[in-house]
């Protein structure tokens, strides 16, 4: 089973407004509610691919009970840690072509919170295969949590894929015990090194071959429409993917992290692991809903997909 780890999970709520005033009543016709957070994306995409998932984190209240209820109405399987405060609200306002968020930053964990799901986390990690860790933390939580929870998988024997950003990935990096995967995207990876560089090989070669990085069995680092560089052991390979009409980017990294993780439960050859971590990315970009492939057309993009090995 894939355990799939939301901390900070929220309702993503997405309003169509053609003519948007400001300072005035603007209707909304048709709103989507999801229950969002990077992770119950990434719980979404594998329960679509016919994998066995286990979604779990941190929820509260109202909000909280509206996202398990649509977590059951799809039949992805969850335990949550319990909070005696409200889960967030996340607003997307589309308009004009354009996108304004409106992002609730969410309760505030004590650390009585923080240890009590560490202890929820070490009894899920009994029935998981491997887990994914996504997104940001909630406040009150330090920076080092998703340390101690790849630290709790290492000690168990379970590959750990860890996809999030800022402080919380470097914490994960500077340590001596590492996760199993990460997919940082190209601007998570500059990020880290406080600098940007040209995206070509030798860059991005010297970059995933530093000390950083040492421990980690794979590193890929998705580069949207130019696809993936991948750090595999120690060899590098890079995935060109084809070109779409996208209709929502929104999750991409998500599903590809769904993907990469069902691929490599599965253990299958390194370039059947990024075909099916690309095509799952892919296929998210061309649906309207965040977090949702259209499994009809898996082959026929799997296929148009190359992986190509750098010396």
């Amino acid at each position: 089973m894939i355990l799939a780890v939301t901390m900070n999970p929220s309702v993503d709520i997405s309003y169509l407004i053609q003519d948007f005033n400001l300072d005035d009543v603007n209707r909304v016709e048709n709103a989507r509610k999801t229950a969002g957070g990077k992770g119950l994306n990434v719980a979404r995409v594998v329960n679509q691919l016919g994998e066995d998932v286990l979604a779990t984190g941190v929820l509260g209240g109202t909000i909280g009970d509206y996202i398990k209820q649509e977590l059951n109405k799809s039949g992805i399987k969850n335990e949550f840690f319990r909070i005696n405060q409200e889960s967030r609200n996340c607003i997307a306002i589309l308009h004009a072509g354009m996108q304004t968020e409106i992002l609730e930053s969410g309760p505030t964990l004590s650390a009585n919170d923080g240890e009590a799901f560490l202890r929820k986390y070490k009894e899920l990690l009994s029935k998981a295969s491997l887990v994914t860790i996504s997104g940001s933390l909630p406040k009150g939580l330090g920076s080092d949590f998703y340390l101690k929870m790849v630290e709790m998988g290492r000690e168990k024997g379970i590959p750990v894929i860890v996809d999030t950003s800022g402080e919380s990935l470097k914490q994960v990096l500077t340590h001596t015990v590492k996760p199993f995967a990460i997919k940082p995207n190209i601007h998570e990876l500059f990020q880290l090194f406080g600098m940007e560089l040209s995206r070509n090989i030798g860059n991005l070669k010297q970059l995933l071959a530093s000390e950083l990085f040492h421990g980690i069995e794979w590193i890929v680092v998705s580069m949207g429409a130019e696809g993936a560089f991948v750090k595999q052991g120690e060899e590098y390979y890079q995935v060109h993917i084809p070109k779409i009409d996208v209709v929502n980017p929104v999750g991409s990294g998500d599903a590809t992290v769904a993907g990469l993780a069902v691929a490599l439960k599965h253990k299958q050859a390194v370039p059947t692991v990024l075909k099916t971590a690309m095509t799952t990315g892919i296929l998210n970009t061309m649906e309207v809903g965040t977090g949702y492939i259209n499994l009809d057309k898996f082959s026929s993009i799997f296929e148009l997909i190359e992986v190509s090995k750098i010396d």
